[in-house]
């Protein structure tokens, strides 16, 4: 019986110190396993390191390992991951970052649920190794995206998974080319299912996203699937109206029935609270606007410069 392909896609920036560990683990679990044999897909945003020397070594070593380098560095993993589902030939595609804090073998624990019939097997962080600050913030993003969001967002599910050939045909079929892959995962639907596991601390190497980049990338993830800032934002403008339309009233009636003292305080801090509010409210149909203009120009969300196979 002809074994089945699952291409495991891995985004990778700087992680010399990871590449040959990766491989040797996403390889052992696939020994292991009888009918399925594997595709490796490293997608480097233009490393820095001496990523280039190891990839070579890699293709030449095994021509299920290939290598796509990216034009520029686009600055996250979503574009990496991207390429690499428009490449990926596997009935079943795994998305993970290259620097193996998903462990590989949770690839066996997926792969037989999928077989079972689910569409898209997820991974859930039921507990994450690392900086307890880090932590905290990563628990509380999950379950604010899921609160606003007009989607049943899986708490703590990364991008870590594996999803059928179908999934990944109606994604490539998306046009939106800012993308946030484990929104648009569920946007297209079919039967999906989580799994628990534990997210190791990074193997080797130094993490390139900080606490800003995080924070923006949290900003682009509630703006692509909530609509609710909007709808707050309507409606605290339909309450100030009211409470406007009140105090007029109110300080109408005042100013004829009683000698109503100077209230520059009240006044003052009325200004501060307002203005404040007119900024927060601008800041957030900036982003929705600053949205629309990226899918507005039709730019192309990746360019690759080369991509590198055993010939």
């Amino acid at each position: 019986m002809k074994k089945k392909i699952i291409t495991v896609i891995a985004a990778c920036y700087n992680e010399s110190g990871n590449l040959e560990s990766l491989y040797n683990r996403v390889k052992s679990v696939f020994d292991a396993l009888d009918n399925y044999d594997f595709e490796l897909l490293y997608v480097d945003n233009v490393s820095t390191d001496d990523s280039l020397m190891i990839y070579h070594s890699l293709v030449e070593q095994d021509d299920r390992v290939k290598v796509i380098i990216m034009s520029r560095n686009f600055g996250e993993s979503q574009p990496s991951f991207l390429a690499g589902l428009h490449h990926a030939k596997g009935d079943g595609i795994v998305l993970m970052d290259g620097d193996i804090q998903d462990p590989p073998g949770v690839i066996a624990t997926f792969i037989p649920l999928w077989e079972e019939g689910f569409d898209v097997v997820y991974g859930i962080r039921k507990r994450r190794k690392g900086s307890i600050i880090r932590r905290f913030f990563y628990f509380c993003f999950y379950r604010i995206f899921n609160w606003l969001s007009y989607l049943n967002i899986p708490l703590d599910a990364g991008d870590f998974g594996i999803m059928d050939r179908r999934v990944v045909e109606a994604i490539k079929k998306l046009p939106e080319k800012d993308v946030y892959i484990r929104g648009l995962r569920s946007w297209v639907g079919f039967r999906q299912v989580g799994v628990s596991y534990v997210r190791d601390d990074r193997q080797s190497g130094k993490t390139s996203i900080n606490f800003f980049r995080n924070f923006f990338w949290a900003k682009r993830a509630i703006v692509s699937f909530s609509y609710k800032p909007l709808e707050y934002i309507s409606a605290f403008a339909s309450l100030a109206v009211v409470m406007t339309i009140i105090a007029s009233i109110f300080y109408c009636v005042r100013a004829f029935t009683t000698d109503m003292p100077r209230g520059f305080p009240t006044i003052l801090l009325a200004l501060f609270f307002f203005s404040t509010i007119q900024m927060l409210t601008l800041s957030i149909l900036a982003e929705y606007i600053m949205r629309i203009f990226h899918e507005v120009k039709g730019r192309p969300a990746y360019l690759i410069d080369r991509i590198l196979h055993k010939e």
